[in-house]
């Protein structure tokens, strides 16, 4: 009786694998990328394939978009972002600088894959043209405003997005601005971070959302 409950035991857990705590991506090639799952060895995974609890959705160019505890996540090279153990929990990633110091990594908004550059100095999430237009963003239900840019002054609008993710953190909600012109990439700034508790440790910024 007690080598079949052992046995019942063994099944349970080889049916139900337990889902990874933290998944991170270091390597990207067509059709596969390199993930870290749980601080492990470097695996190589290829896109429709599961390990460890973590499934491989697909890959670009920029990042991976890997299915944790039924949630996906687009994940850049270098970051870090935790998957479905913490049972519903706080929303956690984390953000490795690259060799200038700034934060980049692939989110969404709307759905729509985007890729940010974190800016303490924005005041909102701010899209270009081409990136709002790729998200479905009306801007004649926007605010007119003027803003200051490097050329000058450039006409932008204020909206609301519906859902702005990065990592395993989404908001509702979101106050964001379309610019007029397109830019290099979307700046993720205070309307996204205030709702989040910051912590840099050395080149890692850790993003728990607060509400």
């Amino acid at each position: 009786m007690r080598d079949f409950s052992l046995s019942m035991l063994y099944c349970a857990f080889a049916v139900f694998p337990a889902w990874a705590a933290d998944v991170g991506v270091v390597g990207l090639f067509p059709g596969k990328a390199v993930l870290v799952i749980d601080g492990g060895a470097p695996r190589t995974v290829s896109v429709g394939t599961s390990v460890g609890g973590v499934r491989l959705v697909g890959v670009d160019h920029e990042s991976a978009t890997v299915e944790v505890g039924g949630k996906r996540q687009h994940l850049a090279i270098g970051q870090h972002a935790h998957g479905g153990g913490d049972g519903g929990g706080s929303q956690t990633t984390s953000l490795t600088a690259d060799s200038r110091g700034h934060f980049i990594t692939t989110g969404t908004v709307n759905g729509t894959t985007i890729r940010f550059m974190v800016d303490t100095g924005a005041t909102g999430v701010a899209l270009g043209a081409a990136d709002a237009r790729r998200a479905n963003i009306n801007v004649d239900n926007g605010r007119p405003v003027m803003v200051q840019t490097a050329n000058g002054l450039t006409q932008a609008w204020l909206v609301t997005l519906n859902s702005v993710q990065v990592g395993d953190v989404t908001l509702n909600g979101v106050e964001g601005m379309v610019h007029q012109h397109d830019l290099p990439m979307a700046l993720l700034g205070m309307s996204f971070l205030n709702r989040m508790e910051m912590r840099r440790d050395g080149q890692t910024m850790t993003l728990r959302k607060r509400y």
